[in-house]
């Protein structure tokens, strides 16, 4: 099969993971895409699996095994700590990775797969939504074409208080791990790469990060998914020396799936790198897990 006949098939995506966000997000975003087919769901539980996959025609399979010799990328919505293990898993069999934030709940479990993908060589590409959004894309461009003073991030919600993003790792691991990549990850991209963190307050309830990046810029972070806030309030304020650069991030998944896919699909066809690879979950990874010691 030459080169051009496998770019022109649409690429093979299975979801590990049943739960509400698969089916509101990665499965409509794999089987609208015209690059993309859903070929194939994976749950613990086969109804679940069922449920999701009906929909769209696409296999369902509560073996992981069979699964992935129905597949040639896994798009994953499933708890980090179930992500790392089963994404070496994919990753050893040679199936590309649309991975979620974070890669893991434990930093060596991130290194190990970050490991198995260096052997591997598999392609890679992180779901930080923020980031693909156009506006977000502006305000860096931006941003890189001044001087960064300082700047700050938050992200505000109830999210765990009740419904789908009430989930148990949530609950357990509070508003740093879910929460926290999207604005650590902006901030860093904006005012340079983050070299030192420091956390402060409640693991599972309010949450205050001081960033401190290789630029000389300073940055602050407010989490928190247990205020009755609604809507929920996310976003950045980035200060420069050509003045005040602001986005909102609330409700942003609806307008970024196509590029997700998009870009998933340049990756896996031409194997360069992305910018949101596993390289960029497992820096991320590091500054969770130093923020975490300090709330422990």
């Amino acid at each position: 099969m030459t080169e051009k006949t496998v770019a022109a098939r649409p690429l093979r995506v299975g979801i590990a993971g049943a739960g509400p966000w698969s089916l509101l997000f990665h499965a409509p975003m794999l089987a609208s895409h015209p690059a993309t087919t859903l070929a194939a769901v994976w749950a613990r539980r086969l109804p679940a699996a069922e449920a999701v996959a009906g929909p769209y025609g696409a296999a369902a399979h509560d073996s992981f095994d069979l699964f992935l010799n129905d597949v040639d990328a896994v798009a994953f919505a499933v708890p980090p700590d179930v992500q790392a293990s089963l994404a070496m898993r994919a990753a050893t069999a040679g199936k590309s990775l649309l991975l979620e934030k974070p890669l893991a709940l434990d930093l060596a479990d991130a290194e190990a797969l970050a490991e198995v993908v260096e052997e591997t060589g598999v392609a890679t590409q992180m779901v930080l939504t923020w980031r693909y959004v156009p506006e977000i894309r502006a305000l860096l461009e931006s941003v890189n074409r001044t001087t960064p003073l300082g700047g700050r991030g938050w992200f505000l919600s109830g999210g765990f208080l009740g419904g789908m993003f009430a989930t148990p790792w949530r609950l357990e691991y509070g508003p740093l791990f879910d929460l926290g990549p999207h604005v650590i990850d902006l901030l860093d991209a904006a005012l340079g790469t983050v070299v030192r963190i420091r956390a402060h307050g409640d693991r599972n309830g309010w949450v205050g990060l001081l960033l401190e990046h290789r630029s000389g810029a300073s940055s602050e972070v407010s989490l928190t998914g247990t205020s009755p806030i609604e809507p929920a309030r996310a976003g950045v304020e980035i200060h420069t020396s050509d003045g005040v650069f602001e986005a909102t991030t609330v409700g942003v998944s609806a307008k970024v799936a196509t590029t997700i896919v998009d870009e998933f699909v340049a990756t896996v066809h031409t194997r360069r790198p992305h910018p949101l690879d596993i390289r960029r979950g497992l820096h991320l990874q590091r500054l969770l897990s130093k923020a975490a010691s300090d709330l422990a």
